[in-house]
């Protein structure tokens, strides 16, 4: 068997075959015995036909593609080990020559990955993100272990204040007329949450246990059920009790019971340190991104489209593994979203190429620079990566396969790759976009009317709510790693 090689672009590679006779032939009487038993053949049982029989019935050809079949996978491997490609597609085949007792001669054409001509990856300069500790955040990160810390208690000594919960009954009417998912009985509502449509919350502070009043609201003139738009309606409400929520004082004991600290000052001290190494790590990945993406920027690459279809494709496997962790199906999303998952994929595909020109980029640098993990190197990724998963170093290491620690070995070399990006690396704070009125006051523009906002999120039936639109964060995620393939 002979193949040549040829190299038709920086993504795609031509390989031509010339398999003898005699391999052929040896493929052409197994493919004869694979399908004998499934071909009718007059005067013979199943199975029982010569080959000669039956090739003079059918024509040879009808074993054509089962021998190359069994003769293409063994051949492609090897061409593909002797010129080290790495194809992303499948390959599109063209016979030349086939037939029994001839040379199969084919030739094949294949997106393969592509040839990453490197620009300037060194010195780059980049503006980012930087977050920086205010007090803020250290009050708010307290305030969460105090909301933990907090204890929920009867009130049975007082009417309805803001911010107790509130265990009520209700009945709604529009003209004397009860509506659709009007009405409940055990609701929980917060006192001050904003849950229920303006007005009705405020009218039940001061009530008491017990007590029954009517609730004079209007519902706003942008609300899901259209019937109920701008309507004025009356909810009569029954109290069945009040709760309030005790929370601790900020103190010595508080710190002793929510944490491993004696004192309130140790234990805020362990917050900062808690959110200033997180604010670190969060500007170390936010420099890298930038510096990464600038890299893949200043490259030239001509990336094969199956590659950019096979991460969208990870991509949205990911977003539905993410969704079945909350109990979601992604047929429900897509039905509810409107979308279909051609629809979903093409939208990830900008992203998509993203990553793999990110990924090719990284991969380059690492073979130009000649960089190679150590052991130490590897060592500290597992010791990292154990550390993540909350387990034991050695523990860790034992449950390892030969891919894991492949893979383990691949992100040591990306953290010499980002580390030699930052070597020499000028970075620079990203400016704060100048405020709105600041503009306005610079450059006079002509004032338009603000566009009404539609709310769209369904409302559940059993409650007055009032809607809201959903916020969505817009999170921007860079890929800094992909799978080995």
């Amino acid at each position: 068997m002979s193949h040549t090689y040829e190299k038709l672009s920086g993504n795609k590679a031509k390989l031509t075959f010339t398999v003898p006779a005699e391999q052929f032939d040896e493929a052409m009487q197994e493919a004869f015995l694979k399908l004998r038993k499934r071909i009718n053949v007059p005067g013979f049982r199943k199975g029982k036909a010569p080959r000669r029989m039956i090739e003079t019935l059918y024509g040879e050809s009808i074993f054509y593609d089962d021998a190359f079949e069994i003769v293409f996978p063994d051949v492609y491997r090897a061409a593909v080990e002797k010129y080290d490609l790495k194809p992303v597609d499948q390959p599109q085949i063209d016979l030349d020559e086939i037939g029994a007792g001839k040379d199969l001669k084919f030739h094949l054409e294949v997106f393969v990955r592509p040839d990453v001509e490197l620009g300037e990856y060194k010195g780059l300069a980049v503006e980012t993100d930087i977050q920086k500790l205010t007090d803020e955040m250290v009050d708010a990160r307290i305030e969460e272990d105090r909301k933990k810390a907090s204890r929920t208690i009867d009130v049975d000594d007082r009417p309805i204040e803001e911010g107790d919960t509130v265990n009520l009954d209700y009945a709604g009417s529009v003209d004397g007329v009860a509506f659709a998912g009007g009405t409940a009985q055990g609701q929980t509502l917060t006192i001050g949450s904003h849950q229920f449509i303006p007005g009705f919350e405020e009218q039940m502070v001061g009530m008491q246990i017990g007590e029954e009043k009517d609730l004079q609201v209007r519902f706003p003139d942008e609300y899901h059920a259209e019937e109920l738009k701008g309507k004025d309606a009356v909810f009569h409400v029954k109290v069945n009790g009040i709760q309030k929520t005790e929370v601790p004082e900020l103190d010595d004991d508080f710190a002793a019971d929510i944490s491993e600290f004696d004192t309130f000052n140790d234990y805020k001290a362990s917050i900062v340190k808690e959110l200033t190494d997180r604010i670190n790590r969060n500007n170390d990945a936010s420099v890298e991104n930038a510096l990464v993406e600038k890299a893949a920027e200043n490259a030239k690459i001509d990336i094969p489209e199956a590659m950019i279809e096979d991460q969208a494709d990870y991509m949205v496997r990911e977003m539905a593994m993410r969704m079945s962790y909350q109990g979601l199906r992604m047929e429900d999303y897509l039905k509810y979203t409107g979308q279909t998952m051609d629809g979903l994929k093409q939208m990830y595909k900008p992203e998509a190429e993203k990553r793999v020109r990110i990924e090719l980029v990284i991969e380059a640098i690492r073979k130009a620079e000649k960089i190679e993990p150590t052991e130490a190197d590897i060592e500290k990724a597992i010791a990292d990566q154990a550390e993540q998963m909350g387990q034991e170093v050695e523990t860790f290491k034992k449950s390892l396969t030969d891919e894991q620690k492949g893979y383990l070995k691949d992100n040591a070399a990306i953290r010499l790759v980002l580390d030699l990006l930052k070597k020499d690396a000028k970075i620079s704070e990203k400016k704060a976009e100048e405020p709105e009125e600041k503009k306005t006051e610079k450059k006079p523009a002509a004032k338009k009317p603000a566009a009404k906002k539609s709310a769209k999120k369904a409302e559940s039936e059993e409650t007055p709510a009032e809607e809201k639109p959903e916020k969505k964060p817009a999170a921007k995620e860079t890929a800094r790693k992909t799978n080995a393939e």
